[in-house]
C-alpha cells in the first residue's frame, strides 16, 4: 500500500507569510501539490483546503503540520479532528515542533495515551492563553473608558460655526447641501445637530 504524505498549513491572515511552514514540510519529502494551505482564522475547522484534505487523506497516509496552533485554536475541535484523522480515517499525524505528537512513532497503547495526554495539555494551554488575551483586552478597554478614551465614532460637536451656518440656511441664504459641505458633515449628522439645536432654542 502506497503511503502518501500530506502537509497542512494555516496562516491567520492574508499578509502572514507561510514560507517557513512550507519549507519545513517540503524538507520531509512532501510534494507541494499535496500541501494544503488555508489563509484564515483557526477559530473552527470550516476551512476550504482543510476540508479538501480530509476528503483525500486515506488509511496509512501521514499528515504533517508545523505546530498545533496552525491546526486550530479550539480545544474541543482540535481533539475531535485529531481523533477523526487518527482513529476513524486511520492516518498518522506528525506535529513538527512537538516530537511527542507523532503517531507514526507511538503505535502501542502507551504511546497513544502519551500523545493524547500531550494533546489535551497543549490544547488546554492554547485555550487558556486565548482567554488571558481576551481578558487583557477587556481590562485595557475598561481602563481606557475610565480614563475617558472614547470608542466608536467621535460625537458630532455643536460649534459656533454650525450655529452661524444654520441661521444662514434657515434664512434661505444657502441650501442644506451647501451647509453640509461647509461644515464637512454627512446628512445624518447635519440633521441630528439641527434637531439638537432646535430643541434647545
Amino acid at each position: 500500500m502506497d503511503v502518501r504524505k500530506f502537509g497542512y498549513i494555516r496562516v491567520s491572515s492574508k499578509d502572514q507569510n507561510e514560507g517557513r511552514q512550507l519549507e519545513a514540510i517540503k524538507k520531509l519529502g512532501v510534494d507541494e501539490r499535496d500541501i494544503f494551505l488555508d489563509k484564515q482564522s483557526g477559530k473552527d475547522f470550516n476551512r476550504v483546503q482543510y476540508q479538501l484534505l480530509k476528503r483525500v487523506i486515506r488509511k496509512g497516509d501521514i499528515l504533517y503540520i508545523h505546530s498545533l496552533d496552525r491546526f486550530g485554536r479550539n480545544k474541543e475541535e482540535i481533539l475531535q479532528e485529531w481523533n477523526d484523522i487518527t482513529k476513524n480515517i486511520h492516518a498518522d499525524i506528525v506535529v513538527l515542533d512537538m516530537p511527542l505528537l507523532d503517531t507514526t512513532q507511538f503505535k502501542d497503547s502507551l504511546g497513544t495515551f502519551i500523545a493524547d495526554l500531550v494533546l489535551q495539555i497543549l490544547s488546554w494551554m492554547a485555550q487558556e492563553e486565548r482567554g488571558r488575551i481576551r481578558k487583557r483586552q477587556r481590562e485595557g478597554i475598561d481602563i481606557a473608558l475610565q480614563n475617558g478614551t472614547a470608542f466608536g465614532r467621535p460625537k458630532v460637536q455643536m460649534t459656533d460655526e454650525f450655529k452661524e451656518i444654520y441661521k444662514r440656511w434657515k434664512l434661505g441664504e444657502m441650501t442644506a447641501v451647501k451647509a453640509m459641505e461647509e461644515l464637512a458633515l454627512k446628512k445624518t449628522s447635519f440633521y441630528k445637530l439641527v434637531k439638537e439645536y432646535e430643541r434647545d432654542l
